[in-house]
């Protein structure tokens, strides 16, 4: 292959995520699909800016750090507990609640397995890492069932 090609190539590949997310949008017909990756720790994901990724270990990690080195006295625990609580402050509280929030939401949706890329509430990929792909697979699955 001759440099042009390579380059002209990678600069329509690099623009090809952006191309799958506009397609969606017209697809639906709407401003913008709502996407969502549910995830964790365990199974990273290539995600797009705009798309909220739920860790679903999320949860378990924030009570971790709030019950980590925790005497066995269980009054002192939970005082230590909630000083730990109100130092978080509202920023602790609300990552706390979004993070339920999205389990509560994957559950809600049926998820079964991770990563999951779902689009819209009704479209869903799994085990698919790469975000862009999962979305193309999904655009083309609603191009070919009207």
């Amino acid at each position: 292959m001759c440099p042009d090609r390579v380059g002209s190539r990678q600069r329509r590949l690099r623009h090809w995520p952006a191309a799958v997310l506009c397609g969606l949008v017209v697809a639906t017909n709407t401003i913008a699909a709502d996407i969502r990756v549910f995830t964790d720790r365990n199974h990273p994901v290539e995600a797009l800016a705009d798309v909220r990724v739920v860790e679903l270990d999320a949860a378990s990690r924030i009570e971790a750090e709030l019950a980590a080195n925790l005497p066995a006295d269980p009054a002192q625990a939970a005082a230590i507990v909630q000083q730990r609580l109100k130092e978080g402050g509202a920023d602790l509280q609300r990552h706390l609640a979004s993070a339920y929030q999205g389990v509560a939401d994957a559950w809600s949706l049926g998820i079964t397995k991770i990563p999951a890329v779902v689009v819209d509430r009704r479209y869903v990929v799994y085990g698919e890492r790469d975000v862009t792909r999962a979305l193309a697979r999904i655009e083309e699955y609603r191009r070919t069932q009207p």
